[in-house]
């Protein structure tokens, strides 16, 4: 595969009209008249907010039109496609389930990556306690009213606040009154339906419903998605007493095939590596808002929410462990033991390796007789189950008096989470399909196979955690005016977190027990200051700290002894740092007529960052504080109304995303590392990180370009664009990796990208609306992240076992690939849309 990659003159173009579009044609103001001002709030909980103009960084907003109008599946497809500084890498590969990255800092629905984003629905901190992971197919688009991305380690939204924050508000029947109803149908099987009506009476009761059914067969081979999602609010507003309560509930079934290697890529782009790779959710949420106003000055918020989510994963994968392994036919005493267990048609000739594209009959009697399936079997069933309760409640007052003098607003608040966490993991050893598949063979790893990763050792990896976290906060925000158009914000949250592990394999502590309590207290603050040097222009400084404590994965996962391969098995728990995020900004914004821009620089360093290091053990490694990491860069962006009628933007970001500190990491699919240096490829090996390498899959600049035409009073048509630069693929971090053909495929490196997307609505009557989208117009093949791993298959697409003959050392080499999450091909999607009076 050879992704697009964008020519430097395009780029200096792009980078030059680099015009983080504040506004669409929607939001344009009309000639002679004054720009809307659109007011944000500063604090988890409703009641203080303040113009977008005061707060000291580049806040970036989505209405409930523009998140209507985009039609898009998800939450994280709209951020994707409309906001400055956010990309996705979909290493799943399932439009339910991507990585979103903001300034290089990530919100995932996948276990092990390095969470730095924090998301609040209505107040409620929707980042899940085991691994901080955000699950974006329980979040309904469709009972959306508005979004707010706060940028920096704002401390006020708590937790792993490290790069920014993602402020979701829902409708309800008083501000969104009325019925929709919405199908669309097209590419890939996809066709989906929502509605959405609420209401109102002049007792002040209110309420809202909206609900979601989404299916499609998927653009790859086997991997449907079904989606159901529902969202009611009843409510009642009494004078100055407004209550609501909300209830949610999401049942869900997502197929991501994950990354495939480059070669098979080029010959059928639709292929997986392996199948299946299946994720159910299935969540319930309730929340119970309140707010009072007791004086012009005073009011206060709260809530009190609870949450349970059931998430079961049943992935099958190939068996690392078996790459280096003899997998002839089965010999004599296997032949006897299949005969003895019923089956038939296995091969009765004597056993030799060319006879074996696939070891179906080894791996089974490998299993019935319990002599090393674990490096016999070429696959693997993984099956996990999450239970996650989470509750909590949160008391916000909100004073607008005068503070030496000066106007203030002042928000003070308190709350208090707590969350009970189940896990369990098992593993089933099968043999791999010619379609990918794998099937069992009755072999788990319980500890009563034997064959693991040391000669004779039982294979177990078994997992049976429990995990509670509690968490007391208490935070405050300030905006003081000191003088027309300056304002200054001070704030600050202190966060106390206690973690408790409970292993129900081996409790009571010590070696490979995942027993563990664990404390963390912080204090983090934040400063900013606007101020207008010019008419029409505001300038901005900021310094904020946020901070992020190791989850019950991280401290089951920690031990350098014991290494673990998420989520399939965890080892002892060694004491883990916070992670803490110091974030500098600066910038101008301004209008001027049709024109609204901006301008910035912000640098975000991390200390005792959490990463996933991997060990020798091919897919196996530990959680460890690694010393520095910085995320820093310039953004621009402007929108500019040519008529009434046209309106024209983008964003541009820079971004340099590096290791701050010198590591050893593991290496075995990297071409540098120090047994390849030695001249033993295709083995274990380490490499070096040092200080000024890129963090991978981390692109260094992204441009969005959009264009948004009224045609005609019921006609409108819209285009965007996505460049993306390239980036190091995932185990290549010291970006050393060179492709040498025979042990090393690929060029550990993810090419950048540029994608071109069309969209057009007609409104035909008053309440019908027809809307087509055609994503990808020139049908680009790409990929939006890369990975260096061992690959068990030859070009043919045959598994392929002991590749390479024992070299000097007595080590098996193996042939290493990169892989590519490939990107979604050309698709048209179309619908109507029907609003009632």
């Amino acid at each position: 595969m050879h992704p697009l990659q964008p020519q430097p003159l395009l780029l200096a173009l792009l980078a030059a009209f680099s015009l983080q579009a504040p506004t669409r044609a929607a939001d344009a103001p009309a000639s002679g008249s004054l720009p809307p001002v659109r007011v944000i709030g500063v604090t988890p909980l409703p009641g203080l907010s303040v113009s977008k103009d005061e707060v000291a960084a580049p806040v970036q907003t989505l209405s409930t039109r523009e998140l209507d109008a985009s039609h898009a599946p998800d939450l994280s497809a709209v951020l994707a496609r409309r906001l400055g500084s956010v990309h996705v890498n979909e290493v799943q590969n399932n439009p339910f389930q991507p990585d979103l990255n903001y300034r290089g800092f990530t919100a995932s629905p996948l276990l092990g990556n390095a969470q730095g984003l924090s998301v609040y629905l209505d107040g409620v901190r929707l980042n899940q306690p085991f691994g901080d992971v955000v699950s974006w197919d329980l979040i309904p688009k469709s009972a959306l009213r508005s979004v707010t991305l706060m940028p920096g380690s704002n401390p006020v939204f708590g937790l792993n606040t490290l790069g920014g924050a993602l402020a979701v508000e829902t409708k309800d029947g008083l501000r969104n009154p009325g019925t929709t109803v919405q199908v669309l149908g097209g590419s890939h099987g996809r066709r989906a339906f929502e509605f959405a009506t609420g209401g109102s009476q002049d007792d002040g009761l209110h309420w809202f419903v909206s609900g979601n059914l989404f299916r499609e067969r998927g653009w790859r081979d086997d991997s449907p998605s079904d989606v159901r999602q529902i969202l009611a609010k009843v409510g009642k507003r009494s004078g100055a007493t407004d209550v609501a309560l909300t209830v949610a509930a999401a049942d869900t079934d997502l197929n991501g095939n994950g990354l495939q290697e480059q070669r098979f890529l080029d010959r059928d782009y639709n292929s997986v590596y392996t199948k299946p790779d299946n994720t159910q959710n299935r969540s319930f949420f309730l929340n119970f808002t309140g707010s009072h106003t007791v004086s012009d000055k005073l009011s206060f918020s709260g809530n009190t929410y609870y949450r349970r989510i059931r998430t079961s994963t049943f992935n099958g994968d190939l068996n690392d462990d078996s790459l280096d392994q003899s997998l002839y036919q089965p010999n004599a005493t296997e032949r006897a033991a299949l005969t003895a267990a019923g089956y038939t048609g296995f091969p009765t000739a004597g056993e030799n390796a060319s006879n074996t594209p696939f070891p179906k009959w080894r791996c089974i009697a490998q299993a019935l007789l319990n002599d090393e399936p674990a490096e016999k079997c070429n696959g693997v069933i993984n099956r996990t189950r999450t239970d996650q309760d989470n509750m909590g409640l949160a008391l916000q007052a909100n004073l607008e008096d005068t503070l030496l003098g000066r106007p203030s607003r002042l928000a003070v608040g308190v709350a208090y989470d707590l969350s009970h966490v189940k896990f369990k993991q098992s593993s089933e050893l099968g043999y791999l399909n010619p379609d990918r598949s794998v099937t069992g063979v009755g072999a788990f790893g319980d500890g009563g196979v034997t064959g693991g990763d040391v000669d004779g050792a039982p294979y177990d990896t078994r997992v049976d955690l429990r995990g509670r976290t509690e968490t007391f906060s208490v935070y405050a925000s300030d905006t003081l005016t000191l003088a027309p158009k300056t304002f200054l914000t001070l704030a600050g949250r202190y966060n106390h977190t206690e973690v408790r592990n409970r292993d129900g394999i081996t409790p009571g502590g010590g070696p490979g027990s995942l027993d563990g309590n664990h404390s963390f207290s912080r204090f983090n603050p934040a400063v900013g200051l606007t101020f207008s040097p010019l008419d029409d222009v505001t300038a901005y400084l900021g310094a904020n700290q946020g901070s992020r404590t190791p989850s019950a994965i991280e401290l089951g996962c920690a031990d350098p002894a014991n290494p673990c391969k998420l989520p399939n098995a965890f080892a002892g728990d060694p004491p883990l740092k916070q992670v803490v995020t110091t974030t500098l900004e600066a910038g101008l914004r301004g209008r001027s007529g049709a024109l609204s821009w901006n301008a910035g620089v912000f640098r975000s360093d991390n200390r005792d960052d959490l990463l996933f290091v991997a060990d020798n053990t091919a897919g196996f490694g530990y959680f460890k504080n690694f010393g520095k990491t910085r995320r820093q860069g310039v953004e621009l962006g402007a929108s500019y109304a040519l008529s009434r009628d046209l309106v024209v933007g983008g964003q541009y970001t820079f971004l340099d995303a590096t290791f701050r500190s010198r590591e050893t990491v593991n290496g075995s699919s990297n071409s540098s590392n120090e047994e390849a240096e030695a001249g033993f490829p295709g083995v274990d090996g380490t490499i070096e990180v040092r200080s000024g390498d890129r963090i991978p899959m981390l692109p260094r600049q992204i441009v969005k370009l959009f264009a948004d035409f009224q045609a005609t009073p019921s006609w409108s048509v819209g285009a965007d664009l996505q460049a993306i630069g390239g980036s190091t693929a995932r185990g290549n971090e010291n970006g050393e990796h060179r492709p040498d053909g025979t042990y090393y495929l690929g060029s550990g490196k993810n090419g950048g990208y540029a994608v071109l997307n069309l969209n057009t609505s007609y409104q035909a009557t008053k309440g019908a609306q027809f809307f087509a989208n055609l994503n990808n117009v020139f049908d680009r093949k790409y990929s939006t992240a890369a990975q260096l791993g061992p690959t068990g298959f030859n070009a043919a697409g045959n598994f392929q076992a002991r590749p390479f003959p024992v070299n000097a050392n007595g080590d098996r080499p193996l042939q290493h690939a990169t892989f590519y999450a490939p990107g979604a091909p050309r698709s048209l999607y179309v619908g109507l849309r029907y609003t009632f009076d």
